[in-house]
């Protein structure tokens, strides 16, 4: 069975060394001192590793089974949602108003990478639960909040987004649920929804279900679109849930992967329901949930490839086979280690590499959130919006890459169930896809972000690293391996923006059939960059005398490995942009 330890010291030096989050003005940020966080991780890591992992396997195995209406997890999982409840962990980082702990946001990203890895299936039920109280809490009234806040932050009820029907996915103006306004303000809905995950279980007392609907008489399409807060059950005056709300769970989707959630097709059938902020504004009030949804996805394209690539890792070093071409290294025993031949070194290196990379990424931008939330910071918010759908496509698709390439490491066992490396696989596949598909991301990040504000957020982030590279050019250490590549990278990114400029106007299609070579080249430059910082903190803790060289030697070996092997691509992305649309749109649909 695989294992799971939860990167505790790495997420350390991204914390202290790299962000120096404690000497940061962001509101909240002076008590995340080491001790502070490093208490934090370890208990969040001591209940993912020993009660979490163990069920990843069996929630694979067993999945969710309904029956009569009624959705049984799989073993275990209730006693450990319990037990996640009982240890304050589902509001780490929602306000102390409602029962939360009110810890910055980079600390429920950091755990939650943790809660992720270990079980991504178990996670979702608090994570989905999160960014439906995070909707709540930004749209809802006075009244809503507190009738359902506290019992979504301790998950007593959990949340769900539906807006996904069998003729609509990413074109949601097409839905059909409707939403009937009654004389007492509520509202009926009606229409069902599919692949709602975490749609319909017994681990909490109440579901708060956030539906898209159209209110009839309403704009067309994606502007006549509403939300709307729909209970399980109906909540009595004093807080308890009361009778039963119209909807149901019709069927379980069977899938690929994720089989410990309760992926659910949900039919209303006049269910009522409440209006979450302005009528016709749903989706504005729906992308409150998922931007975040959307972050919290990309993390599981990082979460799944470190799982992976632990347990590759720990079989490279166990599995005998072959002899080392440079001598033998393990003389009393028939084989060396996998871990000997240089192309498993190259697998390992470029699972080790992205991970790390992502990590920072993801941390850091985790910072730009509580800068825009805690801070009221315009051009942090406006650099996260830019970057999410980079963080969202490019995270997933390699990540998805990584967990294949520590299947790799097995050779044939990779390939058998019995050793567990395809779940990660096949969990990971889905973050590809949901949240908007990586497609649709970078049409978002091409079509509209880089535009947006008239460019100044991409123009910041050009910034971003124009600064860095000129404060650092002075420093030889830094210079060949990690400042020349990110430069080249960053004018490749430029490049592909200027051609974007010059010829997307005249044929909309020259853009767009560069978006997703786009979204990639700007993911490398992002890690690119993320590497370039690791180095520099990396090389003045040595300065400083550090009590462990070998972990910012190793930190330094794994940023140049990433620099010289794995920013490079950026070259292609550029060309593959610079061809434009003919080569993509020359056939007719008929020669398909």
């Amino acid at each position: 069975m695989p294992s799971y330890t939860a990167p505790v010291k790495d997420m350390q030096f991204v914390l202290h060394d790299l962000l120096k989050v404690s000497q940061s003005d962001v509101p909240g940020y002076g008590d995340l001192e080491s001790d502070f966080t490093s208490a934090v991780l370890e208990e969040a890591g001591k209940i993912t590793s020993e009660v979490l992992a163990p069920l990843n396997t069996v929630g694979d195995k067993e999945g969710c089974v309904l029956e009569n209406g009624v959705v049984r997890v799989p073993t275990g999982f209730q006693e450990a949602f319990d037990q996640v409840r009982e240890g304050g962990w589902t509001g780490l980082d929602l306000p102390e108003q409602y029962g939360g702990q009110g810890m910055p946001y980079v600390m429920g990203i950091a755990v939650g990478e943790m809660f992720s890895s270990a079980n991504q299936a178990f996670s979702m039920y608090q994570g989905l639960t999160h960014g439906a109280a995070s909707a709540i809490l930004a749209h809802g009234t006075d009244a809503q909040k507190d009738t359902y806040l506290p019992k979504m932050v301790s998950c007593e009820w959990t949340g769900t987004m539906n807006l996904t029907e069998p003729h609509c996915g990413t074109d949601l103006g097409l839905m059909r649920t409707k939403a009937v306004p009654q004389d007492d303000g509520s509202y009926k809905i009606s229409g069902q929804k599919i692949f709602i995950s975490a749609g319909e279980h017994e681990m909490s007392d109440n579901i708060i279900h956030l539906v898209l609907a159209k209110i009839p008489g309403g704009p067309e399409g994606i502007k006549g679109v509403s939300l709307f807060i729909v209970p399980k059950f109906i909540v009595n005056e004093d807080g308890t849930p009361g009778a039963r709300n119209g909807v149901s769970c019709g069927a379980i989707e069977e899938k690929m992967g994720i089989h410990g959630n309760s992926t659910c097709v949900m039919n209303y059938d006049e269910a009522t329901g409440y209006l979450l902020g302005d009528e016709h504004k749903g989706m504005r009030a729906m992308f409150t949930m998922m931007n975040e949804a959307r972050i919290g996805v990309g993390m599981q394209g990082l979460t799944q490839a470190e799982a992976a690539y632990q347990n590759a890792v720990i079989y490279a070093k166990d599995r005998l086979q072959g002899r080392d071409v440079t001598g033998v290294k393990n003389p009393d025993g028939p084989a060396d280690p996998l871990i000997v031949h240089p192309d498993i070194r190259r697998n390992l290196m470029d699972q080790k590499s992205f991970i790390e990379g992502a990590r920072a990424f993801i941390l850091w931008s985790s910072v730009m959130i509580d800068k825009a939330h805690r801070n009221g910071d315009k051009d942090a918010d406006g650099l996260v919006s830019l970057l999410t759908p980079v963080i969202k496509g490019f995270l997933t698709d390699e990540g998805y890459d990584m967990t294949v390439q520590a299947q790799q490491v097995y050779g044939g066992h990779g390939y058998i169930e019995e050793w567990g490396m395809s779940q990660f696989t096949r969990d990971a596949r889905i973050a590809m896809i949901y949240e908007g598909a990586n497609g649709v991301q970078a049409l978002d990040l091409v079509g509209r972000k880089l535009a947006q504000d008239g460019g100044k957020h991409v123009m910041a982030f050009f910034e971003l690293v124009k600064t860095f590279l000129k404060e650092n050019e002075g420093n030889e250490a830094l210079k060949a391996d990690f400042l020349d590549p990110l430069k080249a990278a960053s004018k490749d990114l430029q490049a592909a923006g200027t051609y974007f400029m010059q010829n997307g106007m005249k044929n909309p299609n020259n853009a767009l059939s560069g978006s997703y070579d786009f979204m990639h080249l700007f993911g490398h430059v992002c890690l690119g960059l993320m590497w370039a910082q690791m180095a520099k903190a990396s090389l003045e803790a040595l300065e400083n005398g550090t009590e462990d060289p070998d972990f910012y030697e190793t930190k330094l070996t794994t940023g140049r490995f990433y620099m010289a092997r794995r920013l490079p691509i950026t070259a292609t992305h550029l060309a593959r942009i610079n061809s434009g649309a003919d080569t993509v749109m020359s056939l007719d649909a008929e020669q398909f």
